[in-house]
């Protein structure tokens, strides 16, 4: 695949080049990747951008991936693999108070990944062909959230509680990623554990009444 655009995009003032480790390559060049369209939209990804952002030559960039749509590819999965592993969204204990507890951090010290991903979100809209990388990809976020949802509630979380649990989340990586105010997002945080705590106790008292119930019946 010939990068048409690369001539143009090519910055004037060029980083030299560095030789990476065995291993670290595809992870700085996914990483280099997320910070180009973070800065400047899709439309700046080309192969000669991402080697000038990692400090490498542009037939690095074509050796590990091929394509730019491969580049891009990966380059989400790599940003959602990423948020879960910071975000706390899936913190396994099944406790309320332990539900999300990074996600502000996580704005904070890595913009660009968030602002990585709604921006292919946005492109999806112009270019319907990554549409079902998105919603395969944004599957991660939505399954990992009605598992621990799962293990925080007793009756569980069906589809539409998990989405919009996650929408709250998503909404407010969005808010702070514009606006900044990570306070705000912390508060709001609390307000949703306060929802869950709800949740989790109205949960327990049916699954009570319930048992309850089934113990007139047999008495």
């Amino acid at each position: 695949m010939t990068d048409s655009a690369d001539a143009a995009d090519a910055p004037k003032s060029r980083r030299p080049r560095r030789r990476l480790n065995y291993g670290e390559g595809r992870e700085a060049l996914l990483n280099a990747a997320v910070h180009v369209v973070a800065r400047g939209g899709l439309r700046r990804l080309t192969y000669r951008a991402v080697a000038e952002e990692a400090g490498v030559t542009h037939g690095l960039v074509v050796h590990h991936f091929g394509s730019r749509d491969a580049l891009i590819e990966e380059a989400l999965a790599h940003t959602i693999r990423t948020s879960l592993n910071t975000s706390s969204l899936e913190p396994g204990t099944g406790k309320v108070a332990d539900f999300s507890t990074g996600l502000s951090e996580m704005v904070t010290a890595d913009p660009d990944t968030q602002a990585f991903q709604y921006e292919l979100l946005l492109e999806s809209r112009r270019r319907p062909e990554l549409l079902p990388q998105i919603r395969e990809l944004y599957d991660e976020y939505f399954d990992a959230a009605r598992r621990e949802l799962g293990r925080m509630l007793p009756a569980g979380a069906d589809k539409a509680l998990t989405r919009l649990v996650f929408a709250a989340l998503d909404g407010l990586v969005l808010h702070q990623l514009v606006l900044g105010e990570p306070d705000v997002t912390d508060a709001a945080l609390e307000e949703l554990r306060s929802l869950l705590r709800l949740l989790d106790a109205n949960g327990g008292a049916h699954r009570t009444r319930a048992a309850d119930e089934a113990g007139d019946a047999h008495a």
